[in-house]
């Protein structure tokens, strides 16, 4: 990789840490940024920075931390929106690339709470781009998402859809992200390239989504809310394949000479949907234990089905996710069976 130090936002979150740790392990200088907010269960937020040598003890907000773990890693607890705070950093530090992997998550929670959504997915991501702008930055890759195809009926879903039509409040700031990330790019000349993920499972994953709420369930011998009756498909993507194609996507800086100049969007998915039901039952055969369900009907903001066109990631990085699900799951279930809240 040719950039020399990395400042990774949402570092205690699922898709940060794991990159994290990734970066580390390939010998590059991370600086690591989270809230640490209480969206879910902090507990497992403390426990990601514990895996990555952040102590809970040490953590004060605004101040650097060295990692007990890594040489080449630092972590400061701050929001994104403290604006004053995420400037002095950019230039005291100097980063040469950005993964912006923080944001308010959560398409369901965002009906319930949209301005937590604003703070964080808009004000936060304009003061990176600013800072991005101002800091000589040779790349600015962040995270969208597939919640911005909405509802739509054509299949595989591919970055040249319209997307015009988000159905939460999460998808829209997602949406206006990348038209933000596209302003800059063109205005400023700053490289920005957006990946819209696909429903990421796996070890240390996050709480509020089905496998954990499922595993949970079914050990524990209580109920699975199903919703829409269970006529639902997902794009499951296995965390490390979505690491991957970051790693790879961070190389890829976006040149002058084409159709968006400095400007780049790619999914990452398994380009395999696979039926609720059929993952419940390969949830159920991973963790050795039936699952008793309860049919709801479709919550609002939820879409039936996602579906990732990878054809552009793979032309640009030669990358294209493989981890079947049946690997992926027995991994999360190794990992789940430790896990204890």
């Amino acid at each position: 990789m040719n950039a020399s130090k990395i400042l990774i936002t949402g570092t205690a979150g699922f898709i940060g840490f794991h990159l994290a740790k990734r970066l580390l392990s390939d010998g590059l200088e991370v600086v690591g940024l989270d809230n640490i907010n209480d969206y879910y269960d902090v507990r497992l937020k403390y426990d990601r920075l514990h895996a990555t040598g952040i102590s809970s003890h040490s953590i004060e907000y605004g101040q650097l931390i060295q990692s007990q773990a890594y040489k080449n890693y630092r972590f400061v607890k701050a929001n994104l929106e403290d604006r004053e705070l995420l400037e002095n950093l950019f230039v005291t530090e100097k980063f040469d690339i950005v993964v912006n992997l923080a944001a308010q998550a959560g398409v369901r929670y965002s009906i319930e709470n949209p301005r937590a959504y604003i703070d964080s997915n808009i004000v936060g991501f304009i003061n990176i781009l600013e800072c991005c702008r101002h800091n000589q930055i040779k790349h600015l890759v962040y995270a969208s998402s597939s919640s911005v195809y909405g509802n739509s009926d054509k299949v595989p879903f591919s970055e040249r859809d319209r997307v015009d039509n988000p159905i939460s409040l999460y998808a829209a700031t997602k949406k206006a992200n990348e038209l933000m990330a596209h302003t800059y790019s063109h205005l400023y000349h700053l490289p920005t390239t957006g990946l819209r993920f696909f429903t990421v499972y796996g070890p240390y994953g996050r709480p509020d989504m089905a496998p954990i709420l499922f595993a949970k369930a079914i050990i524990e011998g209580e109920p699975i809310k199903v919703f829409n009756h269970g006529d639902m498909s997902r794009d499951f993507t296995y965390i490390d394949d979505i690491i991957e194609g970051i790693v790879r996507v961070i190389d890829n800086i976006p040149k002058e000479n084409t159709e968006h100049p400095y400007y780049n969007i790619f999914n990452i998915g398994h380009s395999d949907p696979v039926p609720l039901m059929d993952f419940i039952q390969t949830m159920e055969n991973a963790l050795g234990k039936k699952a008793i369900l309860e049919m709801y009907p479709m919550q609002q903001g939820d879409v039936k089905t996602t579906y990732a066109d990878t054809t552009e990631l793979d032309k640009a990085v030669g990358y294209k996710p493989k981890t079947d699900l049946k690997e992926g799951l027995k991994a999360f279930a190794e990992w789940y069976r430790n896990f204890v809240y």
